[in-house]
Parts: C-alpha cells; structure tokens; sequence
C-alpha cells in the first residue's frame, strides 16, 4: 500500500515496486491522479488497484487498508508517501495551516501504520517505510516551521516504532529525500528558483523521483532484512555539506 501515490516520489515508488513484483494498491485524495497511476502500472503488465484516502481521517485509512487486505489477501509492505509543504514561521503559520500539515504529514503516516500494523504482527513480517525530509530529520530551513516540525516527527516516530516491533518481524525506516524535481516543489517554486537551489548542492542538481524509489525499494527489500530504525538520506551530498 502507497499513499501518496497520484503524483512525485510515491507515484515513481508505485510503478517500480510493481515492476519488481508486488501487487500494489495506490492510495491518494487525489482520484485522477492516483487513477492515473494504476493506469500506468497496468498498461505495463503489473497489477494495481486504486483507494480513494486522505490520511488525515482515521476511518478512511481503516478503509484502504481493508480494501488492500481484501483485494490482494495481504500487506507486507506499507509506503507513507502523502505529504504537504507549507511556508512561514510561527508567527505566519495559522493555526488551520499547522494543524493540516501536521495531520497529513505527521498523524498521517501515524494513522497508516496503525491500521496496517495488525496484520503485519500476525503473519509476523512486514516493511514499513515512512517519508521524512533531510529537512526535518538533520537540519531545519527559514520560513517551514510546521513542515520542519512534521517531518523530525516522523523520524523519530519511525525510530520509536522499529524498537516497538522489531521482534515482531516488522522492520521500520525513513527515507530522506533532498529536494527532488516533484510537483509538490514545482508549485514551490519558480523554475528560476528551482535552478538557482539546485546549484547550491554537492552534486548540482535536484534528485528524481526514480532515484529516491529505488532506496526505498531497498528499505522495503529483503535486502534489507537487518535494517530498522534507520534515515536514509538520499539528497545528492546536501546534508553531508551542511
């Protein structure tokens, strides 16, 4: 299960994991979108189903992961890909504005990994992988108070749930994107800016959603059987620099 997966980093994450196999359900508020996705995989010979979910509301994450238990007869790999990005400090952030970064971002994937937590423990296995942001989880920018604060939640959310059920069989980790060439940043900023951010990085460039898809099929990977609670930064070198 996918969330997120109309659009960006989730939608590259969907398409590679069924190239590789898995029966992947896209979950998204957005319906074009998330249906577009499903489009995509199956013309490419994989299978795919879409839910209709915001992740905020605790009953329609319930819902998606039952339509995902029900449709493939189980979950083995659950990707919190849904997020939102929103500028200003403290002082101008309104308290609607915080409030809804927070529950998609932060109570989001806390919500997701509640409902599709029980079913991983009884078949005693299961792959987790939260999105957090090398902004966030290492360091902090100007003017994202409530987005710098959601995304060091879910680090540290990812970190407390590893220990919890490592000996479940369930492993927990966060991918770290760098700033990465999505709709999300492109609405952001302007293709000026973009460019301008962009050089500022060891490796010159914006990541793209393919590259941060494959480090989190790693993480949700056997090849990763020995990995939890861990943050991998995938950003080009920027935190390294910072």
């Amino acid at each position: 299960m996918i969330t997120g997966g109309a659009s960006g980093i989730a939608r590259a994450v969907a398409i590679l994991f069924a190239r590789e196999g898995a029966s992947v359900v896209v979950a998204d508020a957005d319906v074009p979108g998330g249906s577009g996705t499903v489009e995509m995989i199956r013309a490419a010979g994989g299978r795919a189903s879409f839910a209709e979910l915001d992740v905020s509301q605790a009953a329609q994450v319930s819902q998606a992961v039952e339509k995902t238990l029900d449709r493939f007869g189980g979950l083995h790999v659950l990707f919190n890909g849904a997020g939102v990005l929103a500028y200003g400090t403290v002082l101008e952030t309104a308290e609607e504005e915080w409030a809804r970064v927070l529950s998609i971002n932060l109570t989001g994937t806390y919500l997701c990994c509640r409902a599709a937590l029980p079913s991983m423990v009884k078949q005693g296995r299961g792959s987790i992988v939260n999105v957090a942001s090398t902004t966030g989880a290492h360091d902090a920018c100007a003017r994202a108070a409530a987005y710098v604060s959601s995304k060091g939640g879910v680090t540290l959310l990812t970190r407390a749930m590893a220990i919890d059920h490592a000996k479940q069989g369930i492993r927990v980790n966060a991918i770290c994107p760098g700033p990465t060439d999505t709709p999300m940043l492109r609405k952001a900023l302007t293709p000026e800016q973009l460019d301008a951010f962009a050089s500022t990085f060891p490796m010159g460039r914006l990541g793209l959603p393919e590259e941060i898809a494959n480090a989190a099929l790693f993480l949700a990977s056997d090849d990763a059987s020995f990995v939890t609670g861990s943050t991998l930064y995938v950003d080009g070198g920027q935190t390294a620099e910072v």
